[in-house]
């Protein structure tokens, strides 16, 4: 059974950085995409980064590019996404998905897979 369970959300600061993991369970992350998404009150969810099974490569939406960085640690079956000078738009609920085969994806309608979510929340 495939389980995701994300952690590392919390209240911070502008500026200040956070670590999300998405740790999976039931099936190895080297042959799952792996995507990140979040949705802020009353938004809809938004993909912000994925992680391609194929060739490790990455994307980011233009909002977060140069502050967020996801990764995996393949031995303890995890992805990450690191988050550096979070601004109070970043705010919102952080989901990860996954999904089996190749490529990369931001859609939400791709995903088979997710996870609960991890709240995050940026303010002063």
């Amino acid at each position: 059974q495939v389980q995701l369970v994300e952690s590392g959300g919390g209240l911070v600061q502008p500026g200040d950085s956070l670590r999300l993991s998405c740790a999976a369970s039931g099936f190895s992350i080297p042959y799952y995409v792996i995507g990140w998404f979040r949705q802020a009150p009353g938004k809809e969810r938004e993909g912000i980064s994925c992680f391609s099974s194929s060739d490790g490569s990455t994307y980011y939406i233009d909002a977060v590019k140069g502050r967020f960085t996801i990764s995996r640690d393949n031995a303890k079956n995890t992805v990450y996404l690191q988050m550096n000078s979070l601004k109070p738009e970043d705010t919102g609920v952080y989901y990860c998905a996954a999904l089996e085969g190749y490529g990369c994806y931001v859609s939400a309608s791709e995903y088979d897979d997710w996870g609960q979510g991890t709240q995050v929340t940026v303010s002063s």
